[in-house]
């Protein structure tokens, strides 16, 4: 048996043939052209989709679905993506279109929970319960299972946890609130910290800005980490800072929801247990729990880019 999984995001469409083992046996991906009418999108999705089967040496007859994980609001029961500011969505019926053209049952999720799915399938998640999975990137995403469904609420929006606010009237948030935590915990927000941080300092002969060659545009996730390596203070403070900011929203998610695991992904995992060790402590010091039996497992995710694809292949299971 094999799967059909497509990733789409605003930059790139990523298709994936899967196997029964929830390994990706082929693949193929073009860059999303956006703004454009909902055939055309639901073209660049067919004819990339159908790329990937040819990859794998096999036809659309040969898949029992086409699992879609993709930006914005998804109900899933009609496969309408209600909005999606990045690909310009609006109640575009993904679902009935891609139907259409692919002659194939289509099953929509929101991008994050399907990465969630992958994970809880194929992943850091797999034989949990009761999970969560959190993606610093742009922005924080995150994907919510509970008794082995995703969870998506009475509107299909649930699981915007980098929507929620950790510090009071703090930075302005592109949903427009002030203090979200994706504000401060995203890869964004690590920058936007890191470049604050090193704007104060009068003196600029400092390992951090060496790092960068005295210019903030070089400024990336890793650049604090690196300079508190280095033994530079400021990238110190910057990473301790940091880990507060994405500390104090998992305790936040592991106080709703109290997740057998919860993992995390993006490209700030990379420094692994350099992270993770202090998060961990951060999180058994501050998280809420009735006995210190059970407490929520924090791990790295481990499908990376993925995560959506073997999740959205799999959403009929």
């Amino acid at each position: 048996m094999y799967y059909l999984g497509i990733d789409l995001g605003g930059t790139n469409i990523k298709v994936g043939v899967v196997d029964e083992n929830s390994q990706i046996i082929a693949t193929a991906k073009r860059k999303t052209r956006v703004p454009c009418a909902p055939d055309d999108m639901c073209e660049q999705l067919a004819s990339t989709a159908l790329e990937a089967l040819s990859n794998a040496n096999i036809s659309i007859d040969d898949v029992p679905w086409v699992g879609i994980g993709t930006p914005g609001t998804v109900n899933r029961d009609s496969g309408v993506v209600e909005f999606s500011n990045n690909l310009y969505f609006n109640h575009f019926e993904i679902r009935k279109l891609l139907e259409t053209r692919m002659n194939k049952k289509v099953i929509v999720e929101n991008d994050a929970n399907a990465a969630a799915y992958g994970e809880y399938q194929a992943g850091a998640l797999k034989g949990a319960r009761n999970a969560m999975a959190i993606t610093l990137g742009t922005g924080v995403g995150s994907g919510i299972i509970i008794d082995g469904k995703i969870y998506a609420g009475s509107n299909y929006g649930a699981g915007e946890m980098g929507h929620t606010v950790i510090v009071y009237k703090g930075r302005h948030c592109t949903c427009g609130r002030d203090g979200c935590w994706e504000t401060y915990a995203s890869a964004t927000g690590l920058i936007r910290t890191t470049k604050e941080a090193m704007e104060k300092l009068a003196n600029r002969d400092k390992p951090i800005w060496k790092l960068v060659d005295g210019d903030l545009n070089n400024v990336d996730g890793r650049t604090a980490f690196d300079a508190m390596r280095a033994g530079d203070p400021i990238g110190k403070a910057v990473v301790e800072e940091y880990i507060e900011y994405l500390g104090c929203g998992l305790v936040n998610c592991i106080n709703a929801f109290q997740p057998d695991i919860l993992c995390i992904g993006g490209g700030i995992c990379n420094e692994g247990e350099t992270l993770l060790k202090p998060l961990r402590e951060y999180v058994a010091k501050d998280a809420y729990s009735l006995s210190s039996q059970g407490q929520t497992k924090l791990c790295r995710a481990l499908l990376g880019n993925d995560a959506g694809i073997i999740g959205a292949a799999l959403l009929g299971k």
